[in-house]
């Protein structure tokens, strides 16, 4: 099992371009958060893939950032932010090392990217730097795969691969932490972010979160 950083890079860059296809709609998770979020300033969509979220984002704030680790699916935001005519400053970084200003953040969203980090320590780190990145008043949505996906059969966090399946028949391996919903909850509070909500729904976990006040 391959969880090197540079692995899970390289992967997604190899199957960027047909992975943004199949991922073409938002999430509702995502459309109801957002519902709520406040309008105005930098929103950041912290491992945007093909910038679907950037482009909700785009509809509420000044100005929307896109990072993700994978040049592949930087490109394929690129063109769909082209096509559609929506503002997106795109960002290649790791989510643990994002290159914005404390505190520079009004709404954030980080979905299905946390779960592709190889280990606690790195993820908590990720956790840490989307707080850093918050400002006081800001918010964020954070999302990984769950123990309730119908696929897994499990009660306790776990990694895995999980293939991907490239048009030609080939098998790409991607690397995975599938959360319990408890884990999850536990890695948040132990991060530098506050927990406003948490519950799971279409076999992922969610949290709603701001940065955790000063001296926490």
């Amino acid at each position: 099992m391959d969880r090197d950083p540079a692995a899970v890079r390289d992967t997604y860059d190899r199957i960027a371009g047909h992975f943004a296809k199949t991922r073409e709609y938002p999430w509702p998770e995502v459309e109801s958060f957002l519902d709520d979020a406040p309008a105005g300033g930098v929103a950041l969509d912290l491992g945007c893939g093909n910038g679907r979220h950037a482009e909700l984002l785009a509809e509420q704030a000044d100005r929307v950032v896109g990072a993700d680790v994978s040049r592949g699916l930087l490109e394929t935001a690129r063109d769909r932010a082209a096509e559609r005519g929506f503002p997106v400053d795109l960002l290649q970084c790791d989510a643990a090392a994002v290159p914005l200003a404390d505190d520079a953040v009004a709404v954030a969203v980080y979905v299905a990217t946390l779960h592709h980090l190889p280990d606690r320590a790195a993820r908590i780190a990720s956790l840490d730097e989307l707080a850093r990145v918050l400002a006081a008043d800001g918010v964020a949505l954070v999302s990984a795969w769950s123990t309730a996906h119908d696929r897994f059969d499990a009660d306790e966090g776990f990694d895995t691969t999980v293939d991907w399946t490239l048009p030609d028949g080939e098998t790409v391996p991607r690397f995975y932490h599938v959360y319990s919903p408890a884990e999850f909850e536990a890695d948040l509070r132990d991060s530098d972010l506050t927990v406003r909500e948490a519950f799971v729904s279409s076999g992922n976990c969610y949290a709603a979160v701001e940065p955790a006040p000063a001296g926490d």
